[in-house]
């Protein structure tokens, strides 16, 4: 075989070896997200008031970043507190 055939032979092996090394990790992490969403969907939905304490602590948060007013965060959870216990 001349050396221009084994160097050929021999990049073309490389190639392939890492198409299919590429091929694995991405089917590895298309599975691993499988397994996010799954988990995600299939978790428990917690109950209404405990969605509304973690608002409200969310809310309560900001408000100490100075990333919103007391008066917004108010006002926003009066309004998802409708939502969430269906009186809106």
């Amino acid at each position: 075989m001349s050396h221009h055939a084994v160097r050929y032979v021999t990049k073309s092996a490389a190639a392939a070896a890492g198409s299919i090394g590429a091929a694995a990790a991405t089917a590895a992490s298309a599975v691993a997200a499988a397994a996010v969403a799954a988990s995600v969907v299939l978790s428990p939905v917690p109950d209404a008031a405990s969605r509304m304490d973690g608002v409200h602590a969310d809310l309560q948060r900001a408000v100490q970043l100075n990333q919103i007013t007391a008066e917004q965060a108010a006002s926003f959870e009066a309004k998802l507190a409708g939502r969430i216990f269906g009186d809106a």
